[in-house]
């Protein structure tokens, strides 16, 4: 499965002017039997967003190196998409437009049959 951001929470096209969040709550996490990923993508020409960190994507198999929010309990991970390297960071943003793919390999049934759906890439204030 291929749950796309092309646009944030407000329905507003992602651009790298701003920040956004990705926040998975505690217990949802993308349901898969194998693994999932994010990536970023700079538009119009659909590269890998190149960066200082030689990060480009942000999967299941990280967890254990990303942190988690405190205050949420043990499952919850914000990821940030900003200009600067930060510990759950895809990657610095794209300078301008840009899309993001989540992948999710193997889906479990809550995924496949709608139980689940992908959290809102929420613009940061």
């Amino acid at each position: 499965m291929y749950p796309v951001y092309g646009v944030d929470s407000d329905g507003k096209k992602l651009d790298g002017a701003n920040r956004y969040t990705l926040h998975f709550a505690p217990g949802q996490l993308p349901p898969v039997h194998a693994f999932w990923s994010l990536t970023m993508y700079e538009l119009p020409k659909s590269l890998l967003v190149a960066n200082p960190i030689n990060r480009y994507l942000i999967n299941s198999p990280m967890l254990p190196e990303l942190k988690k929010d405190a205050t949420a309990g043990d499952a919850d991970y914000p990821e940030r998409i900003s200009r600067q390297a930060q510990g759950n960071q895809l990657a610095p943003r794209a300078k301008g437009p840009f899309i993001m793919y989540m992948r999710l390999y193997w889906p479990k049934e809550e995924a496949t049959e709608g139980k689940w759906t992908a959290p809102p890439l929420k613009k940061a204030e």
